[in-house]
């Protein structure tokens, strides 16, 4: 304890060390985040990804931020398609098909597990 005292650290300083490795996490989150959709993109080829990418790496900071603003909805629609194709990649190895998970809601709410809306919610994720 002794030897953290002798430092001349302070918590101010450690605190803003602690916001700077924060952000900086962030960052690294949301390049990859970028480099991901990137390449899971089908509607640019291989020129406009490289520009992209360079972009990226040239001015980190605001090629991700120009990607983000430009692209936020187009990146949104990607994820939540490939969500669902997880999900139906993930039924196909359990083995459990829609019909299995509709029976199972079935049968949740007539034990009075779940109420009404918790299983129309739970439904609609089913089918939709």
């Amino acid at each position: 304890m002794n030897a953290l005292a002798n430092t001349g650290v302070g918590v101010g300083e450690f605190l803003l060390w602690c916001l700077w490795v924060f952000l900086f996490v962030i960052w690294i989150w949301l390049a990859v985040s970028v480099i991901m959709d990137l390449f899971r993109r089908h509607d640019i080829h291989g020129l406009g990804k490289t520009l992209w990418i360079i972009f990226v790496i040239v001015l980190p900071f605001l090629g991700i931020f120009v990607y983000i603003i430009t692209q936020s909805k187009g990146m949104a629609e990607r994820n939540v398609q490939a969500v669902k194709e997880q999900r139906a990649a993930l039924r196909q190895m359990v083995g459990a098909s829609p019909a299995d998970e509709l029976m199972k809601l079935d049968q949740l709410k007539a034990s009075g597990s779940i109420t009404q809306a918790e299983y129309d919610k739970m439904r609609a994720e089913v089918v939709g």
